[in-house]
Order: C-alpha cells, then sequence, then structure tokens
C-alpha cells in the first residue's frame, strides 16, 4: 500500500469520527461539515437530502428531540467494523456497521455505505446511505 493510500485512509476515519462526535454533542453545523458542500444523505425509507442545509435540518430535528422523562439526555455513536471496498485518489468507498446508545439504552444500529472524496486536503463524504436495521420500541431518535 503506498503513502498516499495509508494517507487517505485515516483521514477517512478522522472524518467517520468527527461525525459521530459531532452528532453526539447535538453539534449538527459541525457533522454536516463532514459532507462535501453538495454532499448527500439517504436514509432508508427517505428522500433523499442534498446539501448541507438539508442535513442540518433533517438531523437538527432528531438532536431537538426531548429526553425520556427524568433522564439526561445522552447519545453515543459507534462506529465498527470500518471496510474500504475502493480506494483511488479520487475516492474511497466504504462500508461500516453503527451502533447507537442514547439515555434508553441500545437505541438503534445499521450501516453505513458511503462514499468520500478529498476536498481542500480533508476527505469528505459525497454520499451517504444509512440503513437502521433495528430501533428499540422506545427510542428516542428513530421515528
Amino acid at each position: 500500500m503506498e503513502s498516499w493510500e495509508l494517507t487517505a485512509r485515516e483521514c477517512v476515519r478522522d472524518t467517520l469520527a468527527r461525525y459521530t462526535w459531532s452528532g453526539d454533542a447535538g453539534r449538527i453545523e459541525d457533522l454536516a461539515a463532514c459532507f462535501c458542500d453538495d454532499g448527500e444523505l439517504e436514509i432508508r425509507g427517505e428522500a433523499v437530502l442534498a446539501g448541507r442545509a438539508a442535513i442540518v435540518a433533517r438531523l437538527g430535528a432528531v438532536t431537538a428531540t426531548p429526553p425520556v422523562a427524568g433522564l439526561r439526555r445522552i447519545v453515543r455513536h459507534s462506529i465498527a467494523n470500518i471496510r474500504f471496498t475502493a480506494v483511488t485518489r479520487e475516492r474511497a468507498e466504504v462500508s461500516s456497521y453503527f451502533t447507537v446508545f442514547t439515555e434508553i439504552g441500545l437505541d438503534h444500529y445499521g450501516r453505513y455505505r458511503d462514499v468520500f472524496v478529498p476536498v481542500a486536503g480533508d476527505w469528505l463524504i459525497a454520499y451517504r446511505l444509512a440503513a437502521t436495521d433495528w430501533s428499540a420500541e422506545n427510542s428516542t431518535m428513530v421515528g
């Protein structure tokens, strides 16, 4: 593996971490900055969101959900099994699993299918499919 590919892979991992940490902290603008300006987010079963403003509007509604009565709001995303299925200097295709814990415990889990592209020395999400495979009956995030 050449050094450019190692760098690309680490930049992708960093973007994945920034996405989850930003979302967990309710910093949706920072989360949206992990996408290209015209990046697309497809949440399985919903219309594709195009552009950062649309992503902020949709995900901001999720973070506005109040916590379960009497509990402090908590959100923790974990991404696992990050698999690079194709990597070139212009594009990286990445598959991973996500698990989300909230104040209720295990809230939901699923898969991401991403396309990353280099932008100004960083690797940002050009396209993401977020597919939830399961959610708790009393999920505070999945409706």
